[in-house]
């Protein structure tokens, strides 16, 4: 690099915080709450009225993305993107947590460790999924069934994405029953609620074939659009281990941006500046976009690598790191055996 690191970032912040995009935007959020809350409000409505029928599930993929997009804003409270202190961030996540049935803490806690230090693989909590090697250490180490799922885990990627969702309402049950998390009561009260009034008006409106494939639809494709969301910004991109790296390079090499226009911004939840997004996690998400070429330009100058591509290249970059890392495994497997 022509320029210090820890320098580097500094100047690169100033010229950030002087363009004012640290500045918070709670009359943006205000709206974006507002309407997520009225869009998951009318799909219950239009739950109600249509009944008995397979019809509903199309509001079953209504609330898939208005479970996506209410996560959406619980992440950037987590970040403290909408007020610039803790406590009403917090409130502000704990109840849309409650709303899509996840806790709220729990998750922040594991996603504050993927900041500090993403794509580590020691230490990134990112990594550590047992159904998947994301390096070659990783995989190396699976045995047995993992083992095979290792192989092959291009091809499974996708089918798996739709347990996300489960993953998330499981794990956060876990946490809660354990007292892993900080407000242990009140996420247990929101999670009891939400797990007893969800499941009590499914199967009160449906039939109990059609209520369960109501529930698995939705819970399915929540979990493909969480995971679709989260997998382009980090997989397929250098992994760190014990070797110093200064923060900017950390953050930098480790991510990747998502090309496209505005329907992407409000597809991925401005997870799509996912450069920006670790250089500066409070900024809030409608100046991502902003920033995002000045933070271009400052890498260009400096000779940091910049990784940018669009939304289906992505998803092909994903698969394929996955494809490679099981091949010395698939390799093996053929050699007979002496």
């Amino acid at each position: 690099m022509n320029d210090s690191a820890p320098g580097s970032y500094r100047h690169l912040l100033a010229e950030v915080r002087e363009a004012g995009l640290l500045r918070r935007r709670r009359g943006y959020y205000a709206v974006v709450i507002t309407a997520n809350l009225m869009v998951f409000a009318g799909a219950w409505v239009a739950f109600a009225f249509l009944g008995d029928t397979w019809w509903q599930l199309l509001i079953a993929a209504v609330l898939a993305v208005v479970f996506a997009q209410l996560a959406f804003v619980g992440h950037d409270a987590g970040h403290k993107q909408i007020f610039r202190t803790r406590r009403p961030n917090d409130a502000v996540g704990v109840v849309h947590g409650g709303l899509v049935g996840m806790s709220y803490q729990w998750w922040i806690d594991g996603h504050n460790r993927h900041h500090a230090n993403p794509n580590h693989e020691d230490h990134d909590p990112d990594l550590d999924i047992p159904a998947l090697a994301f390096t070659s250490g990783q995989a190396r180490l699976k045995q047995g069934f993992l083992r095979w799922m290792a192989k092959n885990q291009a091809f499974l990627f996708f089918p798996l994405l739709t347990l996300e969702g489960l993953n998330l309402h499981v794990s956060g049950i876990r946490a809660v029953w354990r007292g892993e998390t900080k407000m242990r009561r009140v996420e247990g009260a929101l999670l009891t609620a939400h797990i007893a009034a969800y499941l009590t008006v499914v199967f009160l409106v449906l039939s109990p074939g059609l209520a369960v494939a109501f529930v698995v639809v939705h819970q399915a494709l929540w979990g493909v659009y969480m995971g679709c969301s989260f997998a382009p910004n980090h997989k397929g991109m250098p992994t760190m281990t014990g070797r110093p790296v200064d923060f900017l390079q950390r953050q930098v090499l480790t991510s990747r941006n998502i090309r496209g226009g505005r329907m992407v911004d409000f597809v991925l939840g401005g997870l799509n500046y996912q450069i920006e997004h670790h250089l500066f996690p409070s900024m809030p998400r409608p100046h991502l976009r902003r920033a995002q070429p000045i933070v271009e330009r400052f890498c260009l100058r400096h000779d940091i690598p910049y990784a940018q591509t669009g939304l289906l290249r992505s998803y092909r970059h994903v698969l394929e790191h996955l494809h490679q890392l099981g091949a010395p495994l698939r390799a093996a497997d053929r050699v007979p055996s002496a």
